[in-house]
């Protein structure tokens, strides 16, 4: 230890031996600090908890389109009225780019389109929605290089509007007191008149289409081995409920779909069905429509996608929904589980256990 400590060694040492002394001090040096470090990171991570979750990135995008679907499925375990012997599931849509399963309906349309060579490239695409369907579109538009026009009645989302302008749209309001109807026909009217392609979330048959090979799918392959019984889905233009019957059907015969309505606009529950002239688009409005708190849900219509789900009869069961009950557990869902959601999101949760 003395040799080690001194700066040279004593002169009668010779300079070879002396710079074999010298390396080997270094050495021994760089081993002890070698050995302390090691057995310092040692006891750090064994104080350490291990990793709450397994790093599983995805792969590198070519673009944001790449990213629309496989969102999560995660247990609910304490939201309100839970029975213990219910696994409860949420499909968290929201993990989509732009934040809703409109998303897919937007991806899946245009692409059906561009396939079948309804939509040119550069075509100005135009639809009426309350908000997130505008917002899928507006992104899949600017990613694909259409400019993209949204008509929204004048009640609808003020955030909404601005980002779907931000985003690059414009966006056309309509009166409020014409409610769905009155979105509809103004999209059809421009549609007509600019010879710009009309997205028909409605009634387009990729709505459904896209929800089969996707939304069906990814539910069956993230609950494997085990099928669900129930799947429960509030409804727009029915396009989420009729495509993942129509897999379901097939890949688990005895799930059963739920569907969801506002209480107060129990269109889908009334024996009144929407009549359609022969251009396919509706004559008028449901008489038992009441404007509700579950943006999103129930036009003022029974959408033909949606009318296909019941004629199918892949569903035989709609629930109502108070709004006031969807906003409570929509609230409960972010105090107590930490998962944001709107009134749709709220609204399903609400009916499903």
């Amino acid at each position: 230890e003395g040799w080690r400590s001194r700066a040279a060694p004593p002169p009668m040492v010779p300079a070879r031996a002396a710079a074999w002394f010298a390396s080997g001090a270094a050495t021994y040096a760089l081993l002890r600090v070698a050995v302390h470090r090691a057995l310092s990171r040692r006891a750090l991570s064994s104080s350490r908890p291990p990793p709450p979750t397994a790093l599983r990135p995805p792969p590198a995008m070519e673009s944001i389109l790449d990213a629309v679907g496989n969102t999560p499925l995660v247990r609910l375990r304490k939201v309100p009225g839970l029975r213990e012997d219910v696994k409860l599931y949420a499909k968290l849509e929201a993990f989509n780019p732009l934040g809703s399963v409109k998303d897919r309906l937007a991806l899946g349309v245009l692409a059906w389109a561009a396939h079948t060579g309804a939509l040119k490239p550069g075509q100005t695409v135009v639809e009426a929605s309350s908000g997130n369907t505008g917002i899928g579109l507006a992104m899949v538009c600017a990613e694909k290089g259409h400019p993209f026009v949204c008509v929204m009645a004048e009640s609808f989302s003020v955030e909404r509007r601005k980002l779907m302008r931000f985003l690059g749209a414009r966006v056309v309001l309509t009166p409020a007191h014409l409610k769905g109807t009155g979105m509809v026909r103004k999209a059809e009217e421009l549609a007509e008149a600019h010879g710009w392609f009309l997205a028909s979330q409605f009634t387009a048959e990729a709505n459904a289409w896209i929800h089969e090979v996707s939304t069906g799918p990814e539910i069956l392959a993230q609950l494997a081995p085990r099928k669900p019984d129930y799947v429960v889905v509030g409804v727009g233009t029915g396009g989420t409920l009729t495509g993942v019957g129509r897999f379901m059907r097939d890949a688990a015969p005895n799930c059963q779909m739920v569907a969801l309505e506002p209480d107060n606009a129990p269109i889908f529950s009334a024996a009144e069905r929407t009549p359609y002239d022969a251009q396919g688009r509706h004559v008028a409005p449901h008489p038992l429509w009441r404007p509700h708190l579950l943006q999103g849900w129930a036009a003022d219509f029974i959408p033909k996608i949606a009318q296909e789900a019941f004629d199918e009869k892949t569903c035989k069961q709609v629930v109502p929904v108070a709004g006031d009950k969807a906003l409570e557990m929509a609230a409960a869902l972010a105090a107590r589980e930490g998962i944001l959601t709107g009134t749709s999101g709220g609204g399903a949760a609400a009916r499903a256990p």
